[in-house]
């Protein structure tokens, strides 16, 4: 079934009628409201469990090295999944892989709340992540393919990005009250009855594609290559800071990692049909803008994580608290997602709002670096955090919508895959370095005879400070790689929004991404 596009007449098509179209219109709202459910429950619970970890370590009786698997589990199998699902929801249609996500992720939750043993919890962390790989990977797919219009599309991602943005504080938040207040099983029972109705609602309201079809065969060789590559790359970044960057452990798997994946590639460039045509690589918008949004995301994740530990260690904030400190942010990024970014990008263009927004991010990030031990809240984690809120509240949108405006729709699910991993690999890598950056500058400082409040914040500051100039880079680029592609982009979402119906219509094989 394809959703007709408002105002354009195709001869092709049946005359709609004003109930049908407004039908349509209230379907794919809803929609967009059931995959929003889905990633708040993926944003949620990768923050969920970090303020929970020492009630686990006590009861499973984790070692402190141990205890870093229920978090890396999650976080390898959720990063190596995400190009092969992708690319899967393209070929045999996203609405079955985003369902089978859904899946996989609540019965993998249930396991983790009834985890009785160490190796439970940490296998349906793993499933945990398969789960939502699968769901994620397709979402932005979803939404390009069912707001093709520029305006609707603008307003339809604003409230993706709070989601995926705000979920990871309101995560914070929550995983303090359940933990307190009940107890660390909690923070995986609760995806239950979220899963559940996200599947039910899914099941009815989401519009599913007509995929490619794998009658030539599936790329397995490809599929296999990219998602150990990856797997391989994340867990030696996830460890380095435990064995070392230039230890035998992290450049032994750093390597097997780029020669899996320069593998890959090869594979993939002579293959008739590969799980990764190698063209969409090609595509100017889609590569500079993941560029741009993994420097941005390596400042959101630096401040979300090393924000909370200064919170928690060096201010001795409770986790309820740590919570609510966060709260300016997510509420900047709600009110911006209520339609003001839509309609600044409508106005000005994606280059123009996403400029100011860096920049804001980046001021943020300078501003963190002002903390010390005995900060007042109010005087700069309050500002930096509105900042911080109102960079991502303004950037992350233009930067999705000129990342999928070039790409074609049969292949916007592997679009969707390579957006999602840029930003996975950047955040694991960032948060790698700027975690081990804060930790050996802590240490020293306690050498050199500083007190331990006064170490700590002295290594948050200095990742702060390389936070903000990752996203300055970022910013810097946007001038660059971007110059004169906004405007073209918007052209041709429009264009491909009038197409789509063509391509649903005449696209029978895999000629329909060419044409697209």
């Amino acid at each position: 079934m394809t959703v007709p596009v408002p105002g354009y007449d195709h001869p092709m098509a049946a005359p709609m009628t004003s109930l049908e179209s407004t039908r349509s219109d209230r379907a794919r709202w809803w929609a967009l409201v059931v995959v929003c459910l889905a990633m708040f429950m993926n944003a949620l619970d990768s923050s969920i469990v970090n303020v929970a970890l020492p009630a686990i370590q006590h009861d499973l009786l984790f070692s402190q090295s141990s205890l870093t698997w229920v978090v890396d589990a999650y976080l390898i199998s959720f990063g190596s999944f995400l190009l092969m699902a992708g690319r899967l929801g393209d070929l045999v249609g996203r609405k079955k892989v985003f369902l089978a996500g859904i899946t996989v992720f609540t019965l993998s939750s249930m396991v983790c709340g009834a985890a009785p043993s160490q190796a439970v919890l940490i296998g349906g962390r793993f499933l945990q992540g398969v789960g939502g790989a699968l769901s994620a990977s397709v979402i932005i797919a979803i939404i390009v393919t069912e707001f093709p219009r520029t305006v609707e599309q603008a307003k339809a991602m604003s409230a993706y990005i709070f989601v995926a943005v705000g979920g990871g504080s309101i995560g914070l938040l929550v995983g303090g009250i359940l933990t307190q207040a009940l107890s660390w099983h909690w923070i995986f029972f609760i995806n239950l009855p979220i899963g559940v109705i996200t599947f039910v609602l899914g099941r009815a309201l989401i519009d599913e594609n007509e995929g490619l079809g794998i009658r030539v065969g599936v790329d397995i060789a490809g599929s296999v290559l990219v998602t150990v590559s990856l797997m391989v790359g994340i867990y030696a970044i996830s460890k380095a800071a435990e064995y070392g960057w230039a230890s035998l452990h992290t450049v032994g798997f750093g390597g097997a990692a780029a020669l899996l994946l320069a593998t890959f590639f090869w594979v993939e460039s002579w293959l008739a049909d590969p799980i990764m045509p190698l063209r969409i690589l090609r595509i100017r918008t889609l590569t500079s803008s993941s560029v741009i949004r993994g420097l941005l995301a390596t400042g959101m994740f630096t401040t979300f994580f090393l924000g909370a530990l200064y919170l928690e260690n060096v201010l001795r904030y409770s986790p309820i608290r740590t919570g609510l400190a966060f709260l300016p942010m997510s509420l900047m990024m709600g009110l911006l997602s209520t339609g003001i970014t839509a309609r600044l990008v409508t106005r000005f263009g994606n280059k123009q709002v996403l400029v100011p927004g860096m920049l804001a991010a980046t001021a943020g990030l300078l501003l963190l670096t002002a903390v010390g031990p005995h900060s007042g809240y109010g005087v700069v984690m309050f500002p930096a955090f509105v900042l911080i809120g109102f960079g991502a509240g303004t950037s992350f949108m233009p930067l999705l919508s000129i990342a999928m405006a070039e790409v074609p729709t049969a292949d916007a699910g592997l679009g969707s895959g390579i957006v999602n991993v840029s930003m996975q690999m950047a955040a694991a890598i960032g948060l790698a370095v700027l975690g081990t950056v804060a930790t050996n500058h802590a240490r020293s400082m306690v050498a050199a005879g500083h007190s331990v409040p006064s170490a700590l914040t002295g290594g948050y500051r200095l990742a702060f400070l390389i936070a903000a100039i990752c996203v300055g880079a970022g910013t810097v680029l946007a001038l660059v790689l971007l110059e004169g592609l906004p405007v073209r982009a918007a052209a041709r979402g429009e264009r491909r929004a009038r197409g789509s119906q063509v391509d649903h219509v005449t696209a029978t094989d895999s000629a329909g991404p060419e044409a697209a």
